[in-house]
């Protein structure tokens, strides 16, 4: 699925450490962006209080996620925090094909193979303002246990030594601010 050089942003990834405001700052590009369609992941975990099946994520089972990397049906895919995640393939193969600007919510190990199969997505990371912030959202959400929220953190501290290897870094203070640098830097605007 090669990337268009006459848009070479057409294909934007945004990553960050859990907890930092990724799915924040896509929901609110959902209802005030339509030029820019983002993919839905695939993912083992359960859901959390308030997620819906196929807009959130899609909640399959470890048994249904690997019969889909057999097939070949996601374009990356990988472990995190326990879990498995990946990105259907067909659907980001359709909205690039009609043009669309497309922008997939994951995380780094997905980045790096997005990278490798289309060298000019842009890559884009989500930094916390602070990693006392950081911690704050994730102990915040209560959504998960104490020892799940550790392993994040941990994950966290590795994910944030990665920041040079994106395009550019946003800090994740204000959404409205955020949203609107990532679509300026997808846009070219």
């Amino acid at each position: 699925m090669p990337g268009d050089s006459s848009h070479p942003n057409r294909l934007a990834v945004l990553s960050g450490p859990a907890g930092v405001g990724k799915s924040t700052v896509v929901d609110h590009l959902r209802r005030s962006e339509p030029r820019i369609w983002h993919s839905v992941s695939v993912t083992t975990r359960p859901k959390r209080p308030g997620e819906v099946d196929g807009a959130s994520y899609w909640f399959v089972n470890p048994a249904a996620f690997a019969g889909m990397v057999e097939r070949g049906e996601l374009l990356e895919h990988a472990v995190y925090a326990g879990n498995l995640y990946g990105t259907p393939r067909a659907a980001v193969a359709e909205h690039l094909a009609a043009g669309d600007l497309v922008l997939l919510e994951i995380e780094i190990q997905g980045a790096r193979q997005i990278r490798a199969i289309v060298p000019d997505a842009l890559l884009l990371f989500l930094k916390p303002p602070s990693w006392e912030e950081l911690e704050r959202r994730l102990r915040g959400r209560g959504t998960e246990d104490p020892e799940i929220i550790e392993r994040r953190l941990a994950q966290a501290r590795v994910e944030l030594a990665a920041e040079d290897e994106f395009d550019a870094v946003i800090e994740a203070g204000s959404v409205e601010a955020a949203a609107a640098e990532i679509v300026a830097l997808m846009t070219g605007s």
